[in-house]
């Protein structure tokens, strides 16, 4: 959908103007141009920034639970932001602020670290989408309009996983609470206080109190396994705390900090990636808009890759270009714009000029931060980059009587030229990510032969769960490798005479990214063992989720050594450094209950992508349809039939249960074996015994989410033929479920209070914090003394 330009309080289109509320369009003419004028400078004095991407800008989902949009707005802010912004916002005083805070039992306002602004700004974005508009969310964040269009863009592709669009929000104005607004307060202060008063008088961890940790290095480095006596190298991986948009821009280098880089060394890790923007980090005779602060950024990159060298870690950057730029941006350029989606249009790497600059950039970065380890590519990501980026290369006048397989190994040789230019040493590594199957032969042959080629290592392995029938389409934890895909590409390059590298998540995966590590060590082991008969020459380690020095780490360490152990070998000695002789019995079972109940998890691309498993708990009970669709990583809603994937909805909960009853057998015995393990061991074996916990009680809550909503719906059908006895049945059913979610997010709350990392990703910020587990409470309580109300029958 072409995106709108955005005005305060009103939008224009291309073809006319179109009141928000009552969507009417009157289509624009040469008579209606004064007209236009006159209504812009009347209604829109304050101008947002036209890059800033809207969609079809539904009417947002409302917040029944709280008395107010104000109330919601306040309550989800009320940890994050200072109370000063707050009243900014809705342009009232701090005392009024205060005064809704503490009418719905939220406590004092602790001071808030600088650190949040920088670290958050995805986590308000995202509570805030549906409750402002983004003249105030820019207020909120202390943003430019420039800054929240290139996070959108650039963070990951941020304004994808928002749903493409933004909700129509009206301005938020604070109005003094009404009577009925001020007895719902008492309500929720009732519910803060029964359910959850104990708990927050207790002290707690602090958010990001885990950056602490990693930033603590030893007095003694422990020396990375040297490059020549190791059998899987480059191991190269994401730091657990990046900041995904622009680190390079940061002074201190925080992304990285050296206690981090001093653990994953440890752990036999020997690269580090960094996400970038190639027009960010060169400048350019071609295009002189491009290369604004690339000097700083250079110069930060020069320190990291020092600083990471200290530790045995090269620094990788991530290349997926060249990336899209707007219309104006080819003014006088024709010739060099290709593909268009939405307003951006691809720079046509069929254009020699496209290309030159491609090269030319790479070798200005490799020349000015010497010591780079190297680059690796995606040419066929969610970013549109090159015209055959997203297989529409024949809209392109310059590519359409092209092969898409010439498209992607030129732009991939273009790279491979510019880096090797500055530093005839560093790694090139090409990633077949996004490949059409009759692409890759033709694309491999064509490729430098310093190139080295990776594949996602489980992707196309055939699985069967709950009785259906489906394959791995993306990286998967519970699906072991390698697949048939991977072992067929990595075929084709040793025949082509190019190196491998095996891609796989070793701590976590999109199945669930809310823990730093799951400890599902039989299944990592088995992994690794299986790779050993494939001879790949290197491993990337994690995309952005995954990258926390863990045991998962540590375990594939041991299958470097010359003659490796086996599985079994290597599980019973991980399980011994940190458990003890005594303790070691009981994690190993502990490790395999939680590594059969994983098998089952419903596994396809929509459902890791689209389901609640990453927001859990947190994720609200809808007591009617929000009409609006699951989000690649962003928001689940109430979008059951986007969760499920191939998987009728009945099986895709019954597999959530399973894993939930399996995940809570093991946990008995990972209690045991954290109970008798040494006391120096203390730290690491607590930490995995919550993020088992907190894993176990996301995957109960999936399933509860998919049968509250089937059930809801089953009683909001207008042509429902149920019995009362039917509807009794189905309301007691729903009754249960409401209580046991707020038994579960108390149960997380609890976890969460005692251990930052839990609810953390690097490219999403977090996905919730303690607050949110409360509102979830306040969610199901207004459902269950509303049940009569909510679900009478017609």
């Amino acid at each position: 959908m072409k995106e709108k330009p955005v005005f305060t309080w009103r939008y224009l289109t291309i073809n006319g103007f179109c009141y928000p509320k009552e969507k009417q369009m009157i289509r624009t003419n040469c008579n209606h141009y004064f007209f236009l004028l006159l209504l812009l400078i009347l209604i829109s004095p304050v101008w947002a920034d036209p890059t800033l991407p809207v969609g079809s800008a539904p009417k947002p989902v409302e917040f029944l639970h709280f008395p107010s949009r104000t109330h919601t707005f306040i309550w989800r802010n009320w940890p994050l932001v200072e109370a000063e912004r707050l009243a900014d916002v809705l342009d009232t005083s701090v005392v009024n602020v205060r005064s809704v805070a503490e009418s719905m039992g939220l406590p004092p306002q602790r001071p808030i670290s600088p650190e949040y602004k920088n670290r958050v700004y995805i986590t308000l974005i995202r509570r805030n989408w549906h409750l402002l508009p983004y003249e105030q969310l820019l207020t909120l964040l202390d943003f430019t309009p420039e800054e929240l269009a290139h996070s959108l863009r650039e963070d990951d592709f941020l304004f994808i996983k928002l749903g493409s669009l933004k909700p129509d929000c009206e301005p938020l104005k604070y109005t003094a609470p009404t009577k009925d607004a001020l007895q719902r307060c008492e309500e929720i202060k009732r519910i803060v206080e029964d359910d959850f008063g104990a708990a927050l008088k207790q002290p707690y961890e602090e958010r990001f109190h885990f950056l602490e940790e990693l930033n603590q290095v030893k007095p003694v480095v422990s020396a990375a396994p040297g490059k020549e006596n190791t059998r899987f190298s480059p191991r190269y991986i994401y730091s657990y705390c990046a900041l995904y948009g622009d680190p390079l821009m940061d002074p201190d280098l925080a992304s990285y900090p050296d206690g981090l880089l001093q653990k994953l060394a440890g752990l036999g890790v020997d690269g580090v990636w960094v996400h970038t923007v190639l027009r960010q980090l060169a400048p350019s005779e071609l295009f002189p808009e491009f290369g604004k602060d690339c000097e700083i950024r250079l110069e930060n990159l020069a320190k990291l890759v020092q600083r990471a060298k200290q530790y045995g870690i090269g620094i990788y950057l991530y290349v997926n270009e060249p990336r899209a730029m707007p219309a104006d941006f080819y003014t006088s350029r024709e010739e060099m714009r290709g593909v268009q989606e939405g307003d951006y249009y691809a720079m046509c790497t069929s254009n020699s000029q496209v290309r030159q600059w491609i090269t030319e950039s790479l070798a200005y970065v490799f020349k000015n931060a010497p010591g780079l380890a190297g680059v690796f590519t995606i040419s066929g990501s969610e970013n549109l980059t090159n015209c055959a980026s997203h297989n529409g290369y024949t809209r392109c006048p310059n590519c359409r009587d092209r092969k898409p397989s010439d498209i992607i190994a030129e732009v991939n040789t273009a790279i491979e030229k510019g880096v090797h230019q500055g530093d005839p040493n560093a790694k090139v590594i090409v990633w077949d990510w996004g490949w059409r199957d009759e692409w890759v032969e033709e694309i491999i042959n064509q490729l430098p032969k310093s190139i080295w080629l990776m594949s996602v290592s489980e992707w196309s392995k055939p699985i069967e769960r709950g009785g259906v029938k489906t394959a791995v389409g993306e990286y998967s934890l519970s699906a072991v490798g390698p697949g048939p895909r991977a072992i067929k590409h990595w075929g084709m390059a040793k025949q082509a005479g190019l190196k491998t590298i095996a891609k796989m998540q070793i701590n976590n995966t999109w199945e669930l990214s809310a823990v730093p590590y799951l400890p599902v060590l039989d299944l990592v082991a088995e992994h690794c063992h299986n790779l050993l008969t494939h001879d790949v020459n290197g491993l990337m380690l994690s995309w952005t989720l995954g990258g926390y020095p863990s045991p998962n780490l540590e375990l594939i360490q041991q299958f470097e050594r010359p003659s490796p152990p086996t599985k079994e070998e290597a599980l019973d000695t991980l399980a011994q450094s940190y458990f003890g002789t005594s303790g070691a019995p009981f994690a190993r079972e502990a490790w395999t209950r939680f590594s059969h109940a994983f098998q089952e998890f419903p596994f396809h691309v929509g459902v890791v992508y689209r389901c609640p498993s990453q927001y859990g708990p947190s994720n609200l009970l809808y007591p009617t349809p929000t009409g609006y669709s699951a989000t690649m990583i962003g928001f689940p809603y109430d979008d059951v039939n986007g969760w499920r994937g191939p998987y009728p909805a009945d099986v895709f909960a019954g597999q959530f249960s399973k894993i939930a009853e399996g995940w809570a057998d093991g946990l008995q015995s990972l209690k045991k074996a954290v109970s008798i393990a040494p006391s120096e061991n203390k730290y690491a074996v607590e930490s995995q015994l919550r993020f088992a916990q907190a894993a176990q009680l996301h995957f109960s809550t999936v399933a509860n989410q998919v049968r509250f909503t089937m059930i809801r719906d089953e009683l909001l059908k207008k042509t429902s033929s149920l019995t009362n006895e039917q509807r009794k049945e189905l309301i007691k059913e729903m009754t249960t479920i409401l209580r046991d979610e707020i038994t579960i997010a108390r149960q997380l709350f609890l976890l969460t209070r005692q251990d930052s990392r839990i609810g953390f990703e690097a490219s999403n910020h977090y996905y919730y914090i303690p607050i949110d587990l409360i509102e979830k409470a306040v969610n199901c309580r207004y459902i269950l003394d509303r049940m009569d109300t909510l679900f009478a029958k017609e």
